[in-house]
């Protein structure tokens, strides 16, 4: 009996370590008010009175799109996969989630260092680099001559994606699937591979939505802890 609760024991430990607990998974917004983020948006520097790009409206979070900046969460996050799910209700257009968030505007002025996974319509899924870098498979083909590459303002910052159509039809909602461990980055959209990177310079930090010029509706920002042993393959 005792050499069976040890071996109950083991297996209950391995199962424990590999799984995740569901109650560890939560939503970024309440459906309500802005709690838990912060608005970082230049025009507003100058004018309190600016409208505020960011709302919830009918329990959504909603990006109009101007003036431009960002959403920042407060919080850091490290080791974790978000889920986020997004439509452009109306035209579309442009907008991303920032990962890996640190020092505001270090890049013209507005965007914060941070790695960024597009949203951009038929183009979601690349990564632009925001003074922050990672490496891809293939980068030279997806980033383009390697002496242009770089971090900062004028150089090669963009890594295309991996596919074409993996996004829903305009108006209809998109799942896009980040998942951040150690210094790898995952991204599926609606459940297509569009990405994957590794030797991230940051591995942790803020999380970041933009207005980019266009009217964005999200309905899930929700994070799950993920460790080494459970990431996806």
């Amino acid at each position: 009996m005792k050499q069976l609760g040890i071996v109950f024991f083991v297996i209950f430990a391995l199962y424990s370590c590999n799984t995740i607990p569901e109650s560890k998974t939560k939503s970024l917004f309440n459906g309500k008010d802005l709690t838990g983020w912060h608005i970082d948006v230049p025009a507003m520097d100058e004018n309190p009175d600016t409208v505020n790009p960011f709302i919830i409206r009918d329990g959504l979070l909603v990006s109009l799109g101007t003036p431009g900046g960002h959403l920042i969460t407060d919080s850091v996050f490290q080791n974790y996969r978000l889920v986020v799910e997004y439509r452009f209700a109306g035209e579309p257009g442009n907008c991303g989630v920032l990962v890996h968030a640190s020092t505001p505007r270090a890049l013209y002025g507005m965007f914060p260092k941070s790695l960024e996974v597009q949203g951009m319509h038929e183009n979601a899924g690349d990564f632009w680099c925001i003074v922050e870098d990672i490496s891809t498979p293939d980068m030279e083909e997806r980033r383009g001559p390697k002496e242009e590459w770089g971090i900062t303002e004028g150089k090669k910052r963009r890594i295309l994606n991996l596919t074409d159509g993996s996004e829903k039809p305009l108006g209809e909602w998109n799942t896009m699937v980040i998942e951040c461990v150690g210094d790898e980055i995952k991204v599926w959209v609606n459940d297509d591979l569009v990405n994957y990177g590794f030797d991230c310079t940051a591995t942790k930090g803020q999380i970041a939505v933009q207005a980019e010029g266009s009217e964005v509706e999200f309905r899930k920002l929700e994070i799950t802890p993920v460790s080494e042993l459970t990431k996806s393959e």
